[in-house]
């Protein structure tokens, strides 16, 4: 089971970023995909997830309709837009593989983590 992040950078408040989380090694739309993200000094926390078998999606409140978590299963990779980005979103962003197609937004509910790719909103 492999995960790559990408897609972080440095963007200005108000703007816009789309990480991909491309995934090899297991059926893909048989498993959870989330998103979590980590901050200087605070823990990994989770941001979104994608259920494996219901198209299910689970949002962090502090995100809610300004994140999009979506998926390709033709490609094997998931997305998360984020729209409207503020200062408090800057951390590195992880993908994740969950344990099961039940998406929640619990690190013990993960198994598998790509490498992380860091997004900093900064003027």
């Amino acid at each position: 089971v492999q995960l790559q992040a990408s897609g972080g950078g440095l963007v200005q408040p108000g703007g816009s970023l789309t990480l991909s989380c491309a995934a090899s090694g297991f059926t893909f739309e048989n498993y959870a995909i989330g998103w979590f993200r980590e901050a200087p000094g605070k823990e990994r926390e989770g941001v979104a997830c994608f259920s494996g078998r219901f198209s299910a999606t689970v949002y962090e409140d502090s995100v809610k309709g300004r994140f999009t978590i979506s998926r390709d299963t033709a490609k094997n990779t998931a997305y998360l837009q984020m729209n409207n980005l503020k200062p408090e979103d800057t951390a590195v962003y992880y993908c994740a593989r969950g344990s099961s197609s039940y998406c929640n937004l619990l690190r013990t509910s993960y198994s598998y983590w790509g490498q992380g790719t860091l997004v900093t909103v900064s003027s």
